[in-house]
């Protein structure tokens, strides 16, 4: 090998190092209030930078109070995967808008990243003053009916605690609860004292207007008390205090849905609602016969997938359509839940020329700034071209129809006299069937219906999401209704699903446990599994108020 081959061959393994490593910062959140501290992670891929981020950019703005590395590594096909995680708790000096600089660890240097932080007024009022307190707050006082309202729920504790802390689930029976993501813990100086803080967040949807009561939220733990050596146990076991706190009930103002809404259609209250909408391929150059596929998304702020109706379907003389079962995903972020769901169709041209693809219009209501909306896609007309492949040859000479010779008239006779005499016996048979004993269908040889319940039900007791949600298609697809139209006349399933959609989508992820999906659908009534004729099978039902 020449000693050009071998430098090109060492620059490119360089050049791909240098691609393959790299250098990320993130915060667990990005907005926070005074004296609460943020959790910086600094993560690094490559493997021959054995140091450590310089911290000295940050002692201008931040008080680190501590930091700790975790190095993973992963194999994925054969490949071993190392990352470096640098984990910083960072309190803000200042109020406002805070810039965390770059950090530098060897050659490589993080991406900037700017934090807000609110000014709060201490009040010092005798829950503070307590070693353990709790505090719920609502984003906003009053939202439209289905609407989201955010409840923070903050667990403060100056002294230590055993890990048997519990929070009381929240249950509103007259509005859908969702938890966003899990419960993160940081720190928070209040009158000069450090805290701990765990908060728990949550997106509550009011299902009928008037006033909306929030239970109070009742915090369990054990104290870690400091006694003299003596008194320990044989075990080692220091027994604590068990302390009970409570939060305050809160009220929250439902209003009713606006009379200028229009009535026959779906009740939308987002804070932001998009459209789009993608192609495979691009219609550019379309021929009859041609498969395309066809992808409208809508995202909606402040709602869930399941408050999200079926786009309009796209009914065409000259377009066949197939649709296909839509996909739903909820995201957690500061602001509470976005929904999305993605409506997908294959679309075949049958004739050649223009067809036009009608606009699609979504109405929905702005709570952000109070007023009807609407958000469109424009019409499109996708011009079709003949498919030679598909023409039909004509012949180049008319074809001359000759009479039959009159000495071959009897031939012509006899094969008529044939063909009625097989259809009369043919007729005979048929009629002697009816009379006799259907036959048996054939065995099926697929999954039994029963062996694929016994699969949801050993999924569900896995608590394994993604397995359950193979599971539970496999079981829909057996039955007379498609899984929305189960779960749009029984509420417990319903729920359940919903649950079970929020481990497979969510972006944090949380443990899930599959009991309550797996008793829905041993409950669902006989009456339900009716299929109704007159019922769309690919969307749910419109969600309006009551």
């Amino acid at each position: 090998m020449s000693r050009r081959t071998t430098l090109l061959l060492l620059l490119a393994l360089s050049a791909g190092h240098a691609q393959a490593a790299n250098l990320s910062a993130s915060v667990d959140r990005s907005r926070l209030n005074s004296g609460e501290t943020v959790e910086l992670t600094v993560e690094s891929s490559d493997v021959t930078q054995f140091g450590k981020p310089d911290l000295s950019p940050l002692e201008a703005q931040f008080e680190v109070s501590g930091t700790r590395q975790i190095n993973q590594l992963t194999t994925l096909d054969g490949d071993n995967h190392a990352t470096t995680r640098w984990i910083i708790t960072l309190l803000p000096r200042e109020n406002g808008t805070v810039i965390i600089p770059p950090l530098q660890v060897g050659e490589y240097k993080t991406q900037p990243i700017s934090l807000q932080v609110v000014e709060t007024a201490s009040q010092n009022t005798a829950a503070e003053l307590a070693p353990v307190f709790v505090e719920a707050d609502l984003d906003q006082t009053s939202v439209y009916v289905q609407a989201q309202a955010l409840l923070t729920v903050r667990v403060y504790h100056s002294v230590s605690l055993y890990d048997d802390s519990s929070l009381t689930p929240l249950q509103i029976p007259d509005a859908r609860v969702e938890q966003l993501g899990e419960s993160r813990t940081y720190e928070k100086v209040i009158n000069s004292i450090r805290h701990g803080v765990i908060e728990t967040r949550y997106a509550i949807y009011p299902q009928h207007s008037g006033t909306l009561a929030i239970p109070t939220q009742t915090f369990s733990a054990t104290l870690v008390e400091s006694r003299p050596p003596q008194e320990n146990t044989l075990q080692g076991t220091k027994p604590g205090k068990l302390i009970h706190v409570s939060s305050a009930q809160l009220p929250l103002v439902v209003k009713p849905k606006p009379a200028l809404y229009p009535a026959d259609t779906p009740w939308l209250p987002a804070r932001s609602l998009t459209l789009t909408e993608s192609w495979n391929p691009e219609p550019e150059q379309v021929q009859v016969g041609d498969s395309l596929t066809r992808s409208l998304t809508v995202k909606a702020e402040g709602l869930s997938s399941a408050q999200l109706p079926a786009l309009p379907s796209t009914d065409i003389n000259g377009l066949r359509r197939y649709p296909d079962q839509p996909v739903l995903g909820n995201q957690a972020s500061d602001r509470g839940l976005t929904g999305s769901r993605e409506d997908r169709e294959a679309l075949v041209p049958t004739r050649a020329g223009p067809l036009e693809l009608p606009a699609v219009d979504v109405v929905w209501w702005n709570t952000h700034e109070d007023h009807l909306e609407r958000t469109s896609l424009p019409a499109r007309t996708l011009q079709v071209a003949a498919n030679p492949s598909l023409a039909v040859d004509t012949p180049a000479t008319p074809t001359v129809i000759t009479a039959p010779d009159d000495n071959h008239l009897w031939l012509w006779q006899l094969s008529t006299l044939l063909l009625a005499c097989t259809t009369l016996l043919g007729f005979g048979l048929w009629w002697r069937a009816r009379w006799q004993p259907a036959v048996l269908r054939a065995a099926q040889t697929g999954p039994s219906p029963r062996s694929l319940l016994d699969d949801l039900k050993r999924a569900t007791q896995a608590n394994d999401p993604h397995a359950t949600r193979q599971a539970l298609d496999a079981w829909a697809r057996q039955q007379p209704e498609t899984l929305a139209d189960m779960a749009a006349r029984f509420v417990p399933l319903s729920d359940a699903l919903d649950g079970l959609n929020g481990a497979l989508y969510s972006e944090g992820g949380h443990y899930w446990l599959g009991e309550d999906l797996w008793r829905a659908v041993k409950a669902i009534p006989m009456a339900e599994r009716e299929l109704d004729p007159t019922a769309d099978s690919t969307s749910l039902p419109p969600l309006y108020p009551k």
